[in-house]
């Protein structure tokens, strides 16, 4: 997202270098009056931190804790069938942690597969979650097995998480693709009940295939364009973005091209900020060929500029771990025993990048990389 005019909403490392403070004029080294000041105001706040007991209910659920959960409903949401809402309770029946429009889960299915799936449900209910999965018979395999998930079946999950963090002021314009309404109805609710100033834009194949349908039919009509493939055929970047407030922001999730759209259009529009969430794999950018040995096996693979590591590898082991495609999950984290990778991810620490790689983004930096696999 490094359009001029867009809020980055993903935080990283500054990278800045940091530099000591000047001699004074006799060239004596001086400590740096800012940085006193600031020493001295932390040490009051550690104190005042530090004069209480820890309080783990305050300090927040960590979402890398596994969780043992059980489903308690399932329905069918699309009237092709091919969409499921679940909903999830914890198995020891505890208040589940609280989330925030635009977070998902990770689900550790019974197979091994890890997948991510958003939350569609209401935040305010600290009883269970709810998401929405649409079934890809050719898919990674994910799909079919939460679809094959039955009441009083148990799951483990990690999270939630919030790589697409909804902000609840000003305008909005709520853009939806197919199963991409499952974040978006979230914010659109929260938007609702906050009084905002919102539209939104919900696009399918047809109405059978796309849920929700009879609760966003409540809606205020002047704010919703419910627009079917079949009914209006593909949407223009004018059908999508028409409404995108002045001064507001956009959000959107979807298929990869009404992403590539959205993001094409958002320069023309008077709105001042992009937040979006893709399904699968972006496209690689500015990439080189490179190989990467399997120490394992010893074999050599070529990986071509447009495909990333793991595209490859997966089609010499396709057992081989993977899940967002989009770097931050971090299930397709590997050792890296030779070699320099590209880091093209928002997951792993400096520390950690020394080491090893995300192989659904990251990339060589120069030269053969030798992998733990």
């Amino acid at each position: 997202m490094s359009l001029s005019r867009v809020k980055d909403v993903i935080s990283g490392h500054d990278g800045l270098p940091r530099f000591p403070a000047p001699p004074d004029l006799s060239g004596k080294s001086r400590p740096d009056r800012a940085m006193r000041i600031t020493e001295l105001l932390a040490d009051k706040y550690l104190r005042v931190l530090t004069a209480y007991d820890y309080n783990p209910e305050i300090a927040g659920h960590n979402p890398d804790t596994a969780m043992t959960m059980v489903v308690t409903t399932r329905e069918v949401v699309a009237t092709d069938e091919n969409v499921v809402r679940l909903r999830f309770e914890s198995a020891d029946g505890s208040a589940i942690p609280q989330w925030h429009p635009g977070s998902h889960l990770d689900f550790h299915l019974p197979s091994g597969l890890r997948r991510q799936y958003s939350l569609c449900g209401d935040p305010a209910d600290r009883t269970g979650y709810s998401v929405a999965v649409r079934r890809i018979p050719d898919g990674g395999g994910g799909s079919i097995e939460m679809h094959a998930l039955q009441p009083g079946e148990h799951v483990t999950v990690r999270g939630p998480r919030n790589g697409f963090p909804f902000v609840g002021e000003g305008s909005a314009l709520f853009v939806a693709g197919g199963i991409g309404i499952t974040p978006i109805i979230a914010m659109v609710r929260a938007a609702r009940e906050l009084g905002m100033d919102w539209y939104f834009v919900y696009s399918g194949r047809s109405r059978e295939s796309m849920p929700f349908l009879d609760e966003i039919a409540t809606w205020d009509p002047e704010r919703v364009f419910v627009r079917p493939d079949d009914e209006f055929g593909l949407p223009t970047t004018a059908d999508l973005l028409g409404r995108a407030p002045v001064g507001g922001a956009v959000y959107c999730c979807g298929p990869t091209p009404m992403l590539d759209a959205v993001r094409r259009g958002f320069r023309d529009t008077p709105s001042t900020a992009l937040h979006f969430e893709r399904f699968g794999a972006p496209p690689v950018i500015d990439g080189k060929e490179f190989e990467v040995q399997l120490v394992n096996s010893g074999q050599v693979l070529t990986v071509p500029a447009d495909e990333s590591a793991l595209d490859v590898i997966k089609k010499t082991l396709p057992g081989v771990g993977y899940s967002c495609q989009q770097g931050f999950c971090g299930t397709c984290r590997v050792k890296v025993l030779a070699g320099k990778p590209d880091h093209r991810e928002r997951r792993l620490t400096d520390t950690e990048q020394e080491t090893e790689m995300l192989i659904c983004v990251s990339r060589s930096d120069g030269g053969r990389l030798v992998l733990d696999l």
